[in-house]
């Protein structure tokens, strides 16, 4: 710890004791047992810490049923997005690599050292021979899920790659937008839930739910790409879609432009409320998730996101910088998702409010931001009523009803019969 973080701990002491809090007292629900590892299975988790250590984190608790096959999921999908996102791979090399990735998930001692040498992770791809020798060990229902989505993936990834080299913009209509972001996440909602119900991990009637697991996507993706807007701009490229931004500005570099920041403001507004109409239906989603492990493994991204997504709201600074929340908070925010479906609520109805109170009414979204943080307060209260005065001030300043306080066994009841497969 630096002498920067030392003088912010000291500041925000309740961000520190989350941190002490979250390194001492949590208790994974299940633990990997390295000791009957094979070498190779050691060296992919070890390439999972270098690609993502907090999904690692989450990966390494799963149970012991998903914890492989997730675990190569995610090094499969993420060995895709390197080869998308590699700008120095020219279109006639990368477009085979991704529309034929998922064959080369069988291949024996395949890898790919001909990524560019900035590539952050360029060695996953080099070392991938050890993802493929471990892949084809693992049960074949799963890697026939996972062969599915990462065929449906990069298919979709050579198409926008395939656009934007031809100089069409890859992101014009909201119904392109969306359209990305199905094939870059919304596809891993897919298929985790396949995965889920597949290993008796999930309620069955999950799989029929395609708008819900789209819906987990779809809501990660969209706030990771209002928070990354910097970073994409000064990488020459941007995933804004041009029927939101072309409202404010007549051409998108000038949202960098201090001179159009009100502009700007109102503009990443409009995708913050465009992001937040997947929320409520994230929640619906975690509700079917019964086995603790796999809850917390889809919670904390989705309680991560509403947390970015408060912070991003009407913040300039996603103009200047790449803006993320503090190691505290997400400790903060990981302590409370990893209980049950009330404390993820609660989350989600803290960055809610906050959201709420930073609307303005200069905003010329201010009304529909309104009505979407109603609505998923109005969920919230449809599960788990409260009464309270938070929830009824914001539910009635968007014109939303408000649920009646009701018995806790009668909600219960009421929320299984809606997971109830026998009722479709």
């Amino acid at each position: 710890m630096g002498v920067a973080d030392v003088l912010y701990y000291t500041i925000h002491f309740r961000e520190l004791k989350s941190i002490i809090q979250w390194k001492t007292w949590h208790m994974p629900v299940h633990e990997r047992d390295r000791e009957k590892e094979t070498v190779s299975l050691r060296i992919c988790f070890d390439l999972l810490d270098m690609t993502s250590r907090s999904f690692s984190a989450v990966i390494q608790e799963l149970h012991p049923e998903l914890l492989v096959p997730i675990a190569l999921f995610y090094l499969i999908l993420r060995g895709l997005d390197t080869i998308e996102d590699d700008m120095t791979l020219p279109l006639e090399k990368k477009e085979p690599l991704l529309k034929e990735f998922y064959k080369i998930t069988e291949k024996e001692g395949w890898s790919f050292n001909g990524s560019g040498p900035d590539e952050r992770d360029r060695e996953l791809l080099v070392q991938f021979h050890y993802v493929t020798e471990e892949y084809r060990k693992i049960n074949p229902v799963y890697r026939e899920i996972i062969n599915d989505i990462a065929q449906q993936m990069g298919d979709g990834m050579a198409e926008y790659c395939k656009r934007a080299a031809e100089g069409r913009s890859g992101v014009e209509s909201l119904k392109d937008y969306d359209m990305y972001c199905y094939y870059v996440a919304g596809l891993v909602g897919n298929g985790l839930t396949r995965l889920f119900v597949e290993s008796k991990l999930a309620n069955p009637a999950l799989k029929e739910r395609v708008q819900l697991q789209t819906s987990m996507g779809l809501f990660l993706q969209k706030t990771n790409i209002i928070r990354d807007v910097k970073e994409d701009w000064d990488d020459k490229r941007s995933f804004w879609p041009r029927e939101i931004w072309s409202k404010y500005v007549d051409d998108f570099g000038d949202l960098f432009r201090p001179e159009n920041r009100e502009a700007a403001l109102n503009c990443s507004s409009d995708m913050v409320l465009n992001s937040l109409n997947h929320a409520d239906e994230c929640l619906f989603y975690l509700a079917g998730l019964k086995e603790q492990s796999v809850f917390n493994f889809a919670a904390i991204p989705q309680a991560m996101a509403i947390a970015t997504l408060a912070l991003v709201f009407r913040n300039p600074t996603i103009y200047e910088k790449n803006i993320k929340i503090t190691k505290g908070e997400a400790c903060q925010i990981m302590l409370e998702s990893t209980q049950n479906l009330q404390k993820v609520c609660e989350v989600f109805r803290k960055f809610v409010r906050q959201i709420h109170r930073k609307n303005t009414p200069k905003d010329p979204n201010f009304l529909k931001i309104s009505v979407a943080c109603g609505k998923v307060e109005q969920f919230i209260e449809t599960i788990f009523p409260t009464q309270d005065p938070g929830a009824l001030k914001t539910a009635a300043e968007s014109g939303m009803p408000v649920a009646k306080k009701e018995d806790p066994k009668v909600i219960r009841e009421r929320e299984e019969a809606k997971w109830d497969t026998s009722k479709g």
